[in-house]
């Protein structure tokens, strides 16, 4: 108590080697650009899908994790739609949409001969890692890993899903006062974490006043000071926040870059089947979970009769890639040497 943290934002350069804009060309011709950001420059590729609302940023330190582990390189995506990806159709995020985008993301690095490659996805990555590994969209595949996301639970958590996004703050004050709001709300647990992967879940509002930042709903984040307020300076909170309440009419707000609740039509298709598309997936497979409580029924037969490699991760919020980037890392590695696709580095066991 009386520190201060820091919800300052932190580059992606201080976790990934270099970024790129992969264009793929679609029927028209160039349009789609697919912003990428790697690390590592020998081993299997590890490819990594975010889930929805996020991006490839929610993989930095992970990134980190993994490349002092184990020799592989690192491809984090910002998926359609999300980030600073740019492509003509932003709305249309079907499964089969999304993971031909990842083939064809695949095709532009590596053209006709890619390096071994392991799918890992997070929840609605996860999802579409599954979809692009069963259209063989990866002809290189070498392993698939989903992370917390499981056909039962998901299937179930969707009526949920609408009022979980309302619940969400719709404009922020600033970087800092989403980094702070997701922190705080426990969607990411690791401070470290959110301070590099909000970045790319919200973005500046194009004019404070526009309409998708409307100028009444700013709801930002009682400070921290304001919380050990005494009784004489009772007053001063209310004076302090009609100062933001104008300083943030002049500044520009920050609001989320997908509208998740849109993109509702396409949950079904993520999802649905999943456990035994999965399953039916011939390379060796992972599934990372934040509680034991997540398996469905095709899954729990799946795991007795070995198809698969799970682990459950506790102490974890549903992004456990970020809450617990250091034990997923672990995981992931191990699963890689054990099947003799990689070699460890720097003395990991």
């Amino acid at each position: 108590p009386g520190r201060k943290r820091d919800f300052s934002p932190v580059p992606w350069s201080q976790y990934f080697e270099s970024m790129e804009d992969v264009v793929v060309e679609n029927e028209t011709g160039k349009d789609n650009t697919f912003r990428i950001y790697k690390s590592g420059l020998e081993g299997p590729v590890l490819l990594l899908l975010h889930g929805g609302g996020h991006s490839a940023l929610s993989w930095a330190v992970f990134t980190s994790a993994i490349i002092s582990r184990i020799q592989c390189r690192i491809v984090a995506l910002d998926l359609r739609g999300h980030g600073e990806t740019k492509v003509r159709n932003p709305e249309d995020l079907s499964a089969e949409t999304m993971a031909k985008d990842v083939g064809n993301v695949v095709e532009a690095l590596y053209g006709d001969l890619p390096p071994p490659i392991m799918l890992i996805g997070h929840s609605m990555g996860g999802a579409i890692a599954v979809h692009t590994a069963v259209a063989n969209l990866v002809p290189s595949l070498l392993g698939l890993c989903m992370i917390d996301v499981v056909e039962g639970t998901a299937m179930d958590a969707l009526n949920s899903m609408q009022n979980f996004l309302r619940s969400r703050p719709k404009t922020f004050k600033s970087l800092e006062n989403a980094i702070e709001w997701s922190v705080k709300s426990g969607q990411i647990r690791n401070l470290e974490s959110a301070r590099v992967s909000m970045v790319g879940q919200v973005k500046q509002c194009e004019g404070a006043a526009s309409p998708e930042c409307p100028k009444a709903i700013v709801e930002g984040i009682i400070e921290e000071e304001e919380e050990e307020e005494d009784d004489e300076g009772g007053g001063s909170v209310n004076k302090r926040k009609k100062e933001d309440d104008t300083e943030t009419k002049k500044e520009h707000l920050y609001t989320w870059r997908i509208e998740l609740a849109k993109t509702e039509k396409y949950w079904d298709g993520w999802f649905r089947g999943l456990s035994n598309l999965f399953l039916s997936c011939p390379t060796p497979k992972l599934l990372l979970l934040a509680g034991v409580d997540r398996l469905d029924k095709d899954l729990t037969i799946g795991q007795m009769q070995g198809k698969f490699q799970m682990q459950v991760l506790p102490q974890c919020g549903h992004a456990v890639h970020e809450d617990a980037p250091d034990k997923v890392a672990e995981a992931v590695a191990t699963f890689l040497i054990r099947h003799r696709f990689t070699e460890p580095i720097g003395g990991f066991q």
